[in-house]
């Protein structure tokens, strides 16, 4: 089997689009963990007032099945509707921890940014690879569904290897469609200057994967740093590799 530098070479790759949670950052913990805080200190009190006891959060499970490469409030929607629950959507206004969409899902962003006030881990191996690939002269840009994209590469002094940035505030501003539409990457591509055909995704969930495929992208590399490569698989990655090491 070729090696991703190889295929990179074989494919005539120019772009690469990377996403930034479990590709390049450490942060999909840090976002579990807030999601799972929000979602017990609200499972607990909604289970209280009705008597019943509600099936806490599954930090890995449930994180990468309604959460990991979602927006926040369709999340939210989908984590709770797992639960037999279906809650107002609220208003932008609404305070953290309001029992609605929007509510609930500022409670989980006021937790990410406490911790990640903590400091934000880099996975070592992306960032030696990353400093390789602007030195071939291929073109970088970063993906995420957080709207907390900028202060995370920001806080991981990241910056400098991204080109254009596409992210969970671009999603919102231009009415792209969440992964798996491929809207996000197609978007990313289109501000490097390259076709789908010219380009290479790095994607870490099966909605990525998803989506990157359905942009018919040259190569769509899948990521498995948490033990999910044979769903990544399924999802259609033309590659899988656990880090970017010796690639």
């Amino acid at each position: 089997m070729n090696t991703l530098n190889e295929l990179l070479q074989e494919k005539n790759i120019k772009a690469l689009i990377l996403d930034m949670d479990g590709v390049v950052t450490h942060t999909a913990k840090i976002h579990a963990d807030a999601w799972k805080r929000m979602a017990d200190t609200f499972l607990r009190k909604r289970g209280e007032e009705e008597g019943k006891e509600y099936e806490p959060m599954d930090a890995d499970k449930d994180y990468r099945t309604f959460v990991s490469g979602v927006p926040r409030h369709q999340a939210v929607r989908d984590l709770f509707k797992s639960r037999g629950i279906e809650l107002p959507e609220g208003t932008p206004d609404d305070y953290m921890g309001k029992e609605t969409v929007v509510g609930l899902g500022n409670l989980k962003n006021m937790y990410f940014l406490e911790l990640i006030k903590q400091g934000v881990e880099v996975y070592e191996d992306a960032v030696e690879w990353l400093k390789q690939q602007q030195k071939a002269g291929r073109r970088i840009a970063v993906v995420s569904s957080s709207k907390n994209c900028h202060d995370i590469l920001q806080r991981a002094g990241l910056e400098r290897f991204f080109e254009e940035r596409v992210d969970g505030l671009t999603v919102l501003t231009q009415g792209l469609h969440p992964k798996p539409a491929p809207d996000i990457f197609l978007e990313a591509a289109k501000r490097l200057g390259v076709a789908p055909g010219e380009a290479a995704v790095f994607e870490d969930a099966v909605t990525g994967i998803q989506a990157a495929k359905a942009g018919n992208f040259a190569l769509v590399v899948g990521i498995d740093r948490d033990n999910n490569a044979v769903d990544l698989q399924l999802s259609g990655a033309d590659l899988i590799i656990h880090n970017f090491e010796n690639k």
